[in-house]
């Protein structure tokens, strides 16, 4: 999920900085900082999208740098457990799927990837038996979250599922959908 979130933070501008005007050195420093930065809290930070507040700002002797008092917005990407994501495969290997979801990247566990029987060939494409349904590199995708870990802050771990009624890739949803349209409605008989 997409979040903006506002943030306080004590931000020092160096010197050189100082032929700039503070709103602009002061977000400059801002984006240094931030700039791809990943929490668990936060999730990971995509741009500052605006400098609300800079208070006056203080030298402190012997730094010679100059310390802002500033309120400001993030954009950031948290991923969420059971939300709905878009992507894009960008690797497939034996044991599952790699999909680029914007900021981050998730996997799909090969027994996540259809309801099938699933094999992977040596042209990185996983392919269901029965359902001769293929995903290969490229693919567009629909998938769930269903697992997320900041175990490792610098590379966070989500584990998507395509298993579930309108997910998979793009082509396929579209089949279900005219599949579905398809078939006759049942109608209920009236008791008498």
């Amino acid at each position: 999920m997409f979040y903006r979130t506002t943030l306080k933070d004590h931000i020092r501008v160096p010197p050189q900085l100082f032929g700039l005007t503070a709103e602009e050195a002061v977000t400059k420093r801002i984006k240094k900082k931030y700039d791809g930065y990943i929490s668990k809290e936060l999730g990971t930070v995509i741009d500052v999208s605006k400098v609300s507040d800079i208070r006056k700002g203080t030298i402190i002797p012997g730094d010679g740098a100059s310390y802002y008092d500033t309120s400001f917005e993030l954009l950031t990407f948290k991923p969420e457990m059971q939300e709905i994501v878009f992507g894009r495969i960008r690797d497939i290997a034996d044991f599952g799927a790699f999909i680029h979801i914007g900021p981050i990247e998730g996997m799909i566990h090969v027994s996540q990837s259809m309801d099938d029987f699933v094999s992977f060939s040596k042209e990185k494409v996983l392919s269901g038996k029965d359902s001769k349904r293929t995903l290969k590199v490229g693919d567009r995708c629909k998938a769930r979250i269903i697992a997320v870990s900041f175990k490792d802050v610098t590379n966070p771990k989500l584990g998507l599922t395509m298993r579930q009624e309108f997910l998979g890739k793009l082509e396929w949803i579209e089949e279900d959908k005219e599949a579905n349209k398809e078939k006759p409605k049942k109608t209920e008989k009236k008791g008498k």
